[in-house]
């Protein structure tokens, strides 16, 4: 047994009270601070969006702003989207799109003529004003992807999956080949995305892809080699997934977004300034038709359209995209056209839609239908179509019972202005603006509003998948 020691109890004494402020203030160091050091090393080695995104929560005092908006991009592997357009000029088909692949899709910038023409019919002053391409959405989205503000590399995190995929020039390139090669790399995508792990979650349907060319591309009926397109959409992974496209088929995956404009603004200052133009621009034509005659389609009435317009030269402006001139070509005489009418006559081509509506639109042109399946833009239009458009009979016009210019002419100013008021209203929700503008200054424009139906889309299928687990039907 060991003996009592007087010296040791004292020195004892002595060092008890240092031990436990010694306990304190590692408690109290670790409390405060090593949360701060574990979140700034994590800091220091994530992207620059997971980065982003850390910030943003910092910022608004722990609150997620971008709780149910994340979206994750697959990376896909360079066969499904960059690969298709470095090898642009080895496919005859893709050959006349290859130069307008430049500025992320965009195209070439419109620049200033000699006589300052450009100036007086768009604000090309901005830099904002391109010959884009009506078929470049795909390569555009991706693009505007990249700088969405709730992406996201931890796809546990996201509410949605975006695959990045150029399906518009994978079925373009190989117009007119056998079908086993028009569906190979289809198959191959179904095949990759259906081995990553975040098919699971929810086997595609939180998935959602972009498309620059019409749904019907994607839907052929049979194997067939004269049958047209590939049968993307009829692969069961992907007829899981959500479809944006410029055109649809009404299918209950698919959903139309806007075709690409020629403007492309960072601000919506610069908007604001564009709406101001086009709302005081003094309009010389009743109404306009941009296009060309389809005399080898019987059911067309372009043809009866040209015949019109042709017949009321005091009203009608017509610029025949069926000339070696290739002015429908020329973005500043097209909008000029559009800047110089009250109404602009959208006949059904060789689809329903045209990209011609969004230019029109943008020109503060108060579009003219004549089919029903033309307004497919649910997202981006208002419900009430009759509140910034006119819509004729296309089988009235097909059988001489209308004048359009009669027509069109009855209608008062007051209704007029009512309706140019809405157009103007819209001419943010179909550009797809540059990246970069934050805050008041950012612009929610086609992207922004496709991506946050997607979403909703998304959202809705998910509360479906869980009643049907505690329902036991899953």
């Amino acid at each position: 047994m060991e003996k009592f020691n007087p010296r040791k109890k004292k020195i004892v004494r002595k060092q008890a009270p240092n031990l436990l402020i010694h306990i304190l203030l590692v408690l109290v160091f670790s409390i405060l601070f090593v949360p701060h050091i574990n979140q700034t090393v994590a800091y220091l080695f994530l992207s620059d969006q997971e980065a982003l995104n850390i910030t943003l929560k910092t910022k608004q005092g722990e609150t997620d702003t971008c709780a149910g908006r994340y979206v994750y991009t697959h990376n896909l592997p360079s066969r499904f989207n960059d690969d298709l357009i470095e090898s642009c000029e080895s496919y005859a088909e893709l050959r006349n799109k290859c130069k307008y692949l430049v500025n992320s899709g965009f195209g070439p910038p419109i620049l200033e003529d000699e006589h300052n023409h450009t100036t007086r019919i768009l604000t090309t002053e901005t830099g904002s004003w391109y010959s884009t391409n009506q078929f470049m959405l795909e390569v555009i989205f991706r693009e505007k992807m990249k700088h969405y503000e709730c992406l996201t590399n931890d796809s546990s995190l996201s509410s949605a999956i975006f695959v990045p995929f150029y399906a518009g020039f994978d079925v373009r390139r190989f117009w007119g080949y056998n079908v086993k090669l028009r569906d190979a790399l289809g198959e191959d995508l179904a095949q990759w995305l259906r081995e990553r792990p975040e098919w699971r979650k929810m086997y595609g349907r939180d998935h959602f892809f972009v498309t620059g060319r019409v749904g019907r591309d994607f839907r052929r009926g049979s194997d067939q080699d004269s049958d047209w397109g590939n049968k993307l959409m009829r692969l069961p992974e992907v007829e899981n997934m959500t479809m944006l496209s410029i055109e649809t088929n009404s299918c209950s995956n698919e959903f139309a977004v806007p075709y690409p404009t020629y403007y492309h603004p960072t601000t919506r200052t610069e908007v604001r300034t564009w709406q101001k133009q086009v709302k005081t621009v003094q309009r010389r034509y009743l109404f306009s038709f941009v296009g060309a005659s389809r005399p080898e389609m019987e059911e067309s009435i372009r043809g009866e359209v040209i015949r019109q317009c042709l017949a009321s030269q005091e009203s009608c402006k017509f610029l025949n995209c069926d000339t070696p001139s290739k002015d429908c070509g020329n973005p500043v005489k097209v909008m000029e056209v559009f800047q110089d009418s009250v109404f602009c006559l959208q006949p059904p081509g060789d689809t329903p839609t045209r990209r011609s509506t969004f230019d029109a639109v943008l020109a503060g042109c108060i579009p003219v239908f004549f089919s029903f399946d033309s307004v497919q833009y649910k997202w981006h239009f208002p419900d009430d179509h009759s509140k910034y458009s006119v819509y004729i009979s296309e089988e009235d016009v097909r059988e001489g019972k209308v004048s359009i210019e009669k027509l069109l002419s009855m209608i008062s100013e007051e209704e007029i202005l009512s309706m140019r008021n809405e157009v103007e209203k819209i001419i943010p929700k179909i550009i797809y603006a540059k990246p970069g503008a934050v805050g008041p200054e950012r612009i929610e424009d086609a992207f922004e509003i496709a991506v946050s139906r997607v979403l909703e889309r998304v959202s809705s299928l998910m509360k479906n998948q869980n009643s049907a687990i505690d329902l036991g039907m899953a």
